[in-house]
């Protein structure tokens, strides 16, 4: 049976590409995601044995949905695609259950090896990252300002311009725990206006400028 593949960019070109690629050579894409949160749903529902995820999108980027499908024991195996090469991003990423780090500009041909990889158990690194995932675990500050995996989201819906309210629906949580959370944010961060927060999140790379 081929390789079960679900595919999530927020670029339709992007995405039409990568399904056009992987299907070419014997893939099945079973579904297509614009964001974070339908990637986690689609996984939920359609089982797949592997996830393309890109790590810039909204609602919620690619490495906390690698965290929410490593921690729902979700069968697929996480394949991440970026153009970041900062060994946070990447430890991160390790960190939060990722088994596939590939380039964007490299994804046309190391894209099909990364799939093969992880569907076979194994993990595939770009090979211009694994030095800097090398010197990120090693390093002993390697997360940006220890803000928690919650208060990243918090932080990545903020910097998409969303409020306290729709945080809190789209989270599930209540408008006061999401007051909480953008509280303690900016106390982490020593960042108390929505402005430097947002050039925060773009310099993470949670957000595309």
């Amino acid at each position: 049976m081929p390789i079960r593949i679900v595919l999530a960019d927020d670029h339709i070109v992007v995405r039409q590409g990568f399904r056009a690629l992987l299907e070419r050579h014997g893939f099945e894409v079973v579904g297509e995601a614009p964001d974070g949160r339908e990637a986690l749903r689609l996984c939920e529902r359609l089982n797949p044995d592997v996830a393309v995820l890109d790590v810039s999108m909204p609602l919620l980027n690619g490495i906390d949905a690698a965290h929410e499908i490593s921690k729902a024991k979700m069968r697929a195996k996480v394949v991440l695609l970026t153009m970041h090469t900062e060994g946070q991003f990447v430890a991160e990423g390790v960190r939060a259950g990722v088994k596939g780090y590939v380039l964007k500009t490299n994804a046309c041909d190391e894209l099909l090896q990364a799939i093969w990889c992880v569907s076979r158990g194994e993990m595939y690194l770009t090979p211009s990252i694994s030095s800097t995932l090398v010197q990120a675990l090693l390093s002993k500050d390697n997360s940006p300002a220890a803000i928690t995996g919650r208060e990243r989201q918090v932080l990545q819906l903020i910097a998409e311009g969303k409020t306290t309210k729709e945080i809190a629906s789209i989270l599930g949580i209540s408008v006061r725990t999401a007051e909480s959370h953008r509280s303690n944010l900016m106390e982490r961060l020593n960042i108390h206006e929505a402005a430097g927060l947002v050039r925060y999140a773009v310099r993470n790379g949670l957000i595309e400028s």
